[in-house]
């Protein structure tokens, strides 16, 4: 019989490897509370943008999510980094909106829907201005980036209603942006009175 002594176990190293599985789920878990309380945030901070714009507080924000001040904080840092993502968020949601009629929507229906809600678009953006304008300072190609995608997405949609006979051929999306965005940043604009006033930019695209 061999004299080979076997070593010994610690009860610590057997309790971790047992422990082992249970531990990764916590993490999962962990990693998708997180998850949501930073959409939770992101949602939240969008509501109370909108209807404070400058005036929204961190606080307010992490009591309408329904979160700790200390987990709105372990997200975002700072007041711009939350800015930031609520504007990622949107720019992000609008070139969706824009692949989704694309690809479902009659070609003139789609291109409307789309000025429709870039319209409303920008004006949830004219509530925290002065922040964005932070936020491009902090990150300088995020202004340069969101304005290609959303100059690329229109163009997209504009390009197929070309094809389809419904948009007149003497335009192109800088210069239909140059209309429609100058119309949205005009002082003292409202949503209502800028979808009225795109009824008239359609009417002048369409093809007669």
């Amino acid at each position: 019989m061999s004299d080979v002594t076997m070593p010994e176990v610690a009860p610590s190293d057997v309790a971790l490897a047992e422990g082992s599985a249970p531990a990764a789920a916590g993490d999962k878990r962990m990693r998708a509370d997180a998850r949501r309380n930073h959409a939770r945030l992101v949602e939240a901070a969008r509501a109370v943008f909108a209807a404070r714009g400058s005036d929204a507080s961190m606080e307010e924000v992490a009591r309408t999510a329904d979160v700790g001040v200390g987990t709105l904080y372990r997200h975002f840092p700072r007041r711009i980094d939350l800015v930031e993502a609520v504007y990622r968020g949107d720019v992000d949601a609008l070139v969706a909106k824009g692949e989704e009629l694309g690809a479902e929507t009659p070609p003139w229906e789609a291109l409307t829907q789309w000025l429709e809600a870039f319209v409303v678009y920008a004006a949830a953006k004219r509530t925290f201005l002065t922040e964005l304008h932070e936020a491009f300072g902090k990150s300088p190609d995020l202004a340069v980036s969101s304005r290609e995608r959303i100059g690329a997405a229109t163009g997209r949609l504009l390009v197929r209603a070309q094809g389809a006979g419904a948009v007149r051929p003497d335009i192109d999306q800088r210069a239909l942006m140059q209309l429609v965005g100058g119309m949205c940043m005009a002082q003292g604009s409202t949503v209502e009175g800028n979808l009225a006033l795109l009824t008239f930019v359609l009417d002048g695209i369409r093809a007669r």
